[in-house]
């Protein structure tokens, strides 16, 4: 570990100043030689740091964005060149090419990290060997031996010796408890960051070995951390802890605000986005119509959460455009009118009721039997009231003619079972008979 740390010695300087700059701010409120001026100075190293890297988190999260997408075609040339593996990892480099991806992307936050956790090691390895280094001088060197975090000195390690731990002032359990709960948070927070990722934020509908990989990740990376975590000065820990907690609510916000299609956490995001645009009929930010400008544009390429969406809009009578605004449409009028409400200026045509059979007939019966007078006084009204009952009539009812005549049980069996002597006959109207 020395001769790594010494390999970024080019950076050791850079880091001791911003390092000394914050202890001399933090001194003046908890005093110079405490462990909170020299732990708060290591804490704003890394959120100076980590907003530095603010760009490089960006791009990881387009590259990781972009491996996903891939996902659905990787799985294919997998599938294709199963048997052969060398052609299948042509046509991976192939893909990676055409569409501008690097698999490596997802490392650069924590390989742009490496050169100022190693010279912060160097730095903290110089205080407790008992040497200056970059712009720490005697005093300050002095001081720094001096600070205690929880009772374990700044420079001291988990593996350290009695004697070393006693000429920093502290005792040797007092160092291994803070050193190894330290070493168990840096690791469960490692651990809960990459499983946020896994649990919430990946497309579930594919299984590609990028997936994998990620999964291998989450259970991988603790384990180092607990292994490399014993020859870490607690300085280093601090530095490790803060910058993973760092990620763990960074991750936090994007798998939020911007989740991956087709994941739990896009399910979750579209189901308060739902609530949010059908209370108010419009998105709150700019990024909210980002993503349904984005939504709308996949056409019948969008997934079952994204077609959930887009029809809780239109069941509330909205409607998603194409640049990510959202108006009210039709479908409004339509819903509230299966709701009872009458919701467009022009009624609805009344249809007249259906008439049963026995109403039909029992109609047809007392216009029979009307007198004449009454007929021939009426005959327009009669077939007015005629062509009325017709129209009322559905089509699958039977015809006049096969209602039984008055009289006769021969005519009866007849017309009941369909059959007229000398062919199909046109029923007589009332009014002429």
């Amino acid at each position: 570990m020395d001769t790594i740390a010494s390999l970024f010695s080019f950076i050791t300087t850079p880091v001791s100043w911003v390092i000394v700059q914050f202890h001399s701010v933090y001194g003046k409120i908890f005093g110079p030689d405490t462990g909170w001026a020299w732990g708060l100075s290591i804490v704003s190293l890394v959120i100076l740091i980590r907003i530095c890297l603010i760009p490089l988190f960006v791009k990881q999260i387009k590259a990781t964005r972009a491996m996903q997408t891939l996902q659905p075609e990787m799985k294919k040339i997998q599938e294709r060149y199963k048997n052969d593996k060398q052609r299948q990892s042509e046509e991976m480099m192939k893909l990676y090419k055409e569409s501008g991806t690097n698999p490596l992307s997802s490392c650069l936050p924590i390989l742009a990290q490496s050169p100022f956790f190693f010279a912060l090691y160097h730095v903290l390895n110089g205080i407790a060997s008992n040497q200056t280094i970059g712009v720490i001088n005697k005093s300050l060197l002095a001081s720094a031996q001096k600070a205690h975090i929880f009772g374990a000195p700044l420079a001291a390690k988990f593996t350290d010796g009695s004697a070393k731990v006693e000429a920093l002032g502290a005792s040797l359990t007092d160092v291994r408890v803070v050193t190894a709960i330290m070493i168990v948070l840096m690791s469960a927070s490692q651990f809960y960051t990459q499983r946020q990722l896994m649990t919430k934020n990946v497309d579930t509908t594919v299984k590609t070995p990028f997936m994998q990989q990620q999964k291998m990740l989450m259970y991988v990376f603790p384990v180092m951390f607990a292994v490399f975590g014993i020859n870490f000065p607690v300085g280093v820990l601090v530095y490790w802890l803060t910058t993973n907690v760092w990620t763990m609510g960074q991750q936090m916000y994007v798998i939020r605000n911007n989740p991956t299609p087709g994941s739990k956490a896009q399910a979750a995001y579209l189901e308060r986005l739902t609530k949010h645009v059908t209370h108010h009929g419009k998105p709150r930010r700019r990024s909210e119509k980002t993503i349904i400008k984005a939504i709308v544009a996949k056409g019948r390429d969008r997934n079952e959460f994204e077609r959930g969406f887009i029809n809780a809009l239109t069941k509330s009578g909205l409607v998603a455009q194409a640049d990510g605004t959202v108006v009210k449409g039709e479908a409004q009028a339509a819903t509230l009118t299966e709701d009872g409400v009458a919701t467009t200026a022009a009624a609805k045509r009344q249809q007249p009721k259906r008439q049963t059979k026995a109403q039909r007939q029992s109609g047809g019966t007392k216009a029979a039997g009307d007198s004449p007078s009454d007929a021939s006084d009426s005959s327009d009204s009669s077939e007015k009231t005629t062509s009325l009952e017709k129209s009322d009539e559905p089509q699958d009812a039977k015809p006049a003619a096969q209602q039984p005549p008055k009289g006769g049980s021969n005519g009866r069996s007849r017309a009941q079972s369909g059959q007229r002597k000398g062919g199909p006959q046109r029923p007589k109207s009332p009014s002429k008979k």
